[in-house]
């Protein structure tokens, strides 16, 4: 049986998220994965973004952006 499971370590003890469903006693072999911490919310978008940070004309071209998706993208009655 193969099986995977996650736990928390604590000394020399890890505790299991589920049962693992064998005999007491019965001997297991384990593989140890580290799970690296959670990210916190938006530093995904900050790496990302990031590099753009000190880029001297970069206020000017997201106004662009936010002024070019306000525009009216319907043609007018009459004008076609």
């Amino acid at each position: 049986m193969t099986k995977t499971l996650h736990g928390t370590v604590h000394g020399r003890t890890i505790e299991l998220n589920e049962d693992l469903g064998v005999a007491e006693g019965q001997q297991v072999e384990i593989q140890v994965k580290l799970i690296p911490p959670a990210r916190k919310w938006g530093e995904g978008i900050i790496r990302s973004a990031g590099g753009w940070v000190e880029h001297p004309e970069m206020d000017a071209i997201m106004e662009n952006i936010h002024r070019d998706r306000k525009l009216e993208r319907r043609s007018q009655a009459g004008t076609e």
